[in-house]
């Protein structure tokens, strides 16, 4: 019989994580982990005593950060052969490039919701979140705070200073922030007469943060708004769209969304629904602003208001010339 250091030796213990436990963790599928380690020689695995991929914690954190800057457009073949230190180089310059000026001008605001955030002081981030937006409006709120926490969550999470659980926490606490503020914005007389909105994203986005951004500032300015929530597949799209008499289908793309996704996805829906019905794309994806989207009008939140009164101008006009050619 061998005793347990005989055993050790011929299989020694390695420590680190299953590829279940990283495909949960970075976001990057089991196959493509397989196809990256055949095609690009990162990551490279060992093996624990059953034969099975076991990574290394280093590995896992360069796979964090890759996911994020693979997630911005740019290419596997050019990102995974870089060091830890030039990937989280290029997260910083494009989070600076995009969200700077907002970052700086509420800096003290953002780094305590972060904070809270990281201490697991969720009540407390809660009450903070919703104070901020009693003082500044909904709308300022989802555009100068949002947004950039959004930015910041994300980038502590590829660097690994946030755990999965913790990015989890802090979605859901916005997310019972947001609803609220969302159930208590009035809703106003003529809503026979406002933009109907149906909101949602495609199967494969999972990220509902940004559909209730659109969802607070679209109500603010009298849309009358249907959220389906996310992972909606195209043909159940369609059918909500006909029944609730969508005027607008408004969709949602985070940074995990792959460019012929976004594509092949907006391509599929503009297809099936009558061209009476506008779409609209928004979000990080990267697909949005490195190739136009023929099939959606890509806009910021920033820009939500003026698309609204530009439907309402139309609107009229067609009802306009309507009304006059009846009297003919």
């Amino acid at each position: 019989m061998r005793t347990q250091d005989q055993t050790d030796s011929i299989h020694p213990i390695v420590e680190g994580q299953s590829i279940s436990d990283v495909e949960r963790e970075t976001g990057v599928a089991k196959e493509t982990l397989r196809v990256w380690e055949r095609r690009y020689g990162f990551p490279v695995p060992a093996r624990d005593a059953h034969g099975q991929r076991v990574y290394m914690r280093e590995d896992v954190a360069k796979l964090r950060l890759a996911k994020r800057v693979i997630d911005l457009g740019y290419r596997p073949g050019k990102v995974l052969g870089l060091e830890l230190s030039e990937l989280d180089a290029m997260v910083n310059a494009c989070d600076t490039s995009q969200q700077a000026s907002a970052i700086h001008k509420h800096e003290t605001e953002l780094m305590l919701c972060l904070e809270l955030c990281r201490s697991h002081r969720i009540e407390d981030l809660r009450y903070k979140l919703a104070e901020i937006m009693l003082q500044m409006g909904i709308y300022h709120f989802v555009i100068d705070i949002l947004g950039p926490l959004n930015v910041m969550v994300g980038k502590a999470w590829a660097g690994g200073k946030l755990a999965v659980f913790e990015e989890h926490l802090y979605t859901e606490t916005v997310q019972v922030v947001m609803r609220q503020a969302i159930a208590a914005i009035p809703v106003k007389r003529d809503q026979e007469l406002a933009p109907r909105l149906l909101l949602t994203t495609l199967p494969q986005e999972r990220h509902g943060l940004g559909l209730l951004m659109v969802e607070a500032v679209a109500a603010l300015e009298g849309a009358a708004c249907i959220s389906l929530g996310v992972q909606t597949p195209v043909s159940d799209i369609v059918d909500a769209a006909r029944l609730h008499r969508a005027d607008i289908v408004a969709l949602s793309f985070s940074s995990t969304m792959r460019p012929n996704q976004v594509h092949d996805g907006l391509r599929e829906l503009r297809a099936s629904l009558p061209e009476s019905i506008s779409i609209w794309a928004g979000g990080s994806a990267a697909a949005l602003t490195r190739r136009s989207a023929e099939q959606a009008q890509v806009l910021e939140l920033s820009d939500i208001a003026n698309a609204l009164s530009t439907w309402r101008g139309h609107r009229d006009a067609r009802l306009t010339h309507l009304d006059s050619g009846k009297k003919y």
